[in-house]
């Protein structure tokens, strides 16, 4: 009841309800669907997921990280290479991924924070991180090493192993996505969201009161490097290929980051706000594109849609839509 309590501390019914109906419709979603809209929905429950994982440590805890995409490649490398070789499934090996993304996560940011690293020069210590990540995968023959590590798909549909139609992986992001929701929502409402916003905001004068900055900063950095290793397992068991120049490129880190940053930094909903606009116009602009033979009208957009969104709502879209329905997010 304790951890119920915390979930709706604070939240209005109307929300509530509001919440319920739209789990309500995305658990019914595949009866009324085809299979390209189904395909774009867990797109944009994947963009959910990873952007709120990327948002407890940059929205919350204020540390901007742009190599994101190490700990997605490490999750989804470490589950199917145990998956390969050995034969242990991806429930399993989930552990592995999150446990070698932590880790990660704590040398990188131990590394930044004890040298005192903050901002964009912390930010380029994960690129640079995720860019020797890359390198060296590209020479482990381990895992395929440049030309690729590839799943079997010859095999008959297997939850536990999760091998099956797009149907299985659709409900497996959905629990992701709501998962990291609640998680979000708990660690707001516990002594880590205190401290974290403490630090965002001004972490001098929150190691002044006694906060112990660094340990939450650390701890920040690794929930959210083993949540999203969760999303490469995802990722790569779906795709059913894995290789290194894609899973640790600097172009999957900017993915992650665009959805909370559109939708709404430091808030709940902006990662969900964000990757419906970004995944749903996204869709819209490569078929225009296709339509019309303009390659990359994607990536235009994405970046269209940045620099409106940093000239005229710099706080995200969510904060402003929240305002006028009069719902509170931010946390306070």
């Amino acid at each position: 009841m304790t951890i119920l309590r915390r979930l709706i501390n604070g939240v209005a019914p109307r929300s509530l309800w509001a919440l319920g109906l739209l789990l309500v419709l995305l658990v019914a979603a595949p009866r009324f669907v085809d299979k390209y809209a189904l395909s774009v929905l867990m797109l944009i429950l994947y963009f959910a997921y990873v952007g709120q994982a990327w948002n407890i440590m940059m929205g919350f805890a204020g540390e901007l990280s742009l190599g994101h995409a190490l700990y997605a490649g490490l999750g989804g490398y470490m589950a199917a290479g145990l998956f390969t070789h050995y034969g242990i499934g991806p429930w399993a090996g989930t552990f592995a991924a999150a446990i070698a993304a932590a880790l990660a996560g704590a040398i990188v940011g131990y590394l930044g924070f004890r040298f005192s690293l903050a901002g964009v020069y912390f930010a380029l210590l994960t690129i640079a991180f995720g860019e020797f990540t890359r390198i060296a995968f590209d020479h482990l023959d381990w895992f395929g090493g440049s030309g690729g590590l590839f799943l079997k798909v010859d095999m008959a549909p297997n939850p536990l192993d999760l091998r099956g139609g797009p149907l299985l992986f659709y409900y497996v992001i959905l629990v992701l996505a709501v998962g990291a929701f609640i998680l979000s929502r708990l660690l707001l409402e516990s002594r880590f969201g205190r401290y974290w916003l403490a630090i965002r905001e001004d972490a001098e004068a929150a190691q002044a009161v006694g906060v112990p900055v660094l340990r939450y900063k650390l701890a920040a950095v690794m929930i959210s490097a083993a949540l999203t290793s969760l999303a490469g397992v995802w990722n790569a068991f779906y795709y059913n290929n894995l290789f290194p120049e894609t899973a640790f490129g600097i172009g999957r880190s900017i993915e992650i980051t665009l959805a909370p940053i559109i939708g709404g930094l430091g808030t709940l909903f902006g990662p969900i706000v964000g990757a419906v606009v970004l995944t749903g116009l996204g869709e819209v602009f490569t078929s225009i594109g296709d339509a019309l033979g303009i390659p990359g009208i994607k990536q235009i957009f994405y970046g269209l849609a940045l620099l409106i969104i940093v000239m005229y709502r710099p706080a995200g879209i969510w904060p402003w839509l929240a305002e006028r329905l009069g719902i509170t997010d931010r946390p306070r």
